[in-house]
């Protein structure tokens, strides 16, 4: 009996040793709007280790909407709804791109709530109301135009380059995730019904999908089919689920899921096993208010490296 016990006792034990490894080592890049208007960098405790006070509201509005740390150590963000930025850890801005001056657009409503910078160095906008993705290069010049569909499609939250080189785009209206190809045809679909905010393809093929306005976490099959769920509450947990929106899958597996507007004494991110089990939350109410939308959890090479970067 004890033989055939210790292994698991081991097990179990070492994989506790690894989960803590990885709190330790973990980093939260994030951008906060609706009146903390901040991008940071904090410890998986919450600690801030680095800080950028951002322009904050626009005509009514608040920015913050997407996040990415790039392969530099530069982040890549915005702070209104049509100027992308990259800025260094010494806070140095060295890149814009103005969707509502330029491409076109001048005089047009156009918003830009997604974004992500390519290896070739060409960044990926996303500008909803126009509707249609664009690649930008260095020097601002657009490289490449791809048309969001229609019937709402136009009005975009995130998106997510995929390995196969193809766009999962969320749109509001009709509440729908949308794979387009390099060329704009739809060749995935999923409506979901709500203001869908987030989604991403998971390493097992399936969508996981953050609803915005749905109070829900859904994981769908190629097939559409709904084949894990959260939805009002974390079962077993006290967690109050908000408005769902940034979705991070972990090298174990687990899932990141961001829990906007969910009032204080809720995580405004945690991360969830397959089991529904909640590993860890990130509860920073004086920093980011109730308006944390877009975050990156950093791990290994990319903690290494802002690590780094904030020493030097």
């Amino acid at each position: 009996m004890i033989f055939k016990a210790f292994p698991l006792v081991a097990i179990a034990v070492f994989f506790s040793l690894v989960s803590t490894h990885a709190e330790e080592d973990r980093l939260v890049l994030l951008g906060a709007s609706y009146g903390k208007n901040v991008l940071a960098i904090c410890e998986a405790d919450g600690t801030v280790l680095w800080k950028h006070d951002t322009e904050g509201p626009q005509k009514g509005h608040a920015g913050h909407h997407d996040v990415h740390l790039l392969s530099n150590g530069n982040v890549l963000f915005h702070d209104s709804w049509t100027v992308t930025k990259e800025i260094t850890p010494a806070k140095e801005v060295i890149w814009t791109y103005d969707s509502a001056n330029n491409g076109g657009n001048k005089g047009k409503k156009v918003d830009v709530h997604a974004f992500a910078r390519l290896e070739n160095g060409n960044t990926v906008i996303v500008e909803s109301s126009v509707g249609r993705i664009i690649h930008v290069d260095p020097s601002g010049k657009i490289v490449k135009r791809i048309p969001l569909g229609e019937g709402g499609r136009k009005k975009t939250r995130l998106m997510r380059i995929l390995d196969n080189g193809n766009y999962l785009a969320c749109a509001e209206n009709p509440g729908v995730v949308t794979e387009y190809d390099g060329e704009g045809n739809i060749v995935w679909e999923y409506e979901i019904g709500t203001r869908v905010y987030g989604a991403i393809r998971l390493k097992n093929g399936n969508t996981m999908i953050c609803s915005g306005s749905g109070n829900s976490v859904v994981e769908v099959s190629p097939e559409k089919e709904v084949v894990w769920k959260i939805e009002k509450t974390v079962p077993g947990t006290d967690i109050q689920l908000g408005w769902m929106t940034t979705l991070q899958e972990l090298p174990n597996g687990n899932i990141v899921v961001g829990n906007c507007h969910a009032g204080e004494g809720q995580p405004q991110i945690f991360e969830i096993t397959k089991d529904k089990e909640v590993v860890w939350e990130f509860d920073e109410w004086d920093l980011v208010g109730n308006g944390l939308a877009c975050w990156q959890i950093l791990e290994g090479e990319q903690a290494k490296l802002v690590r780094g970067k904030l020493a030097d």
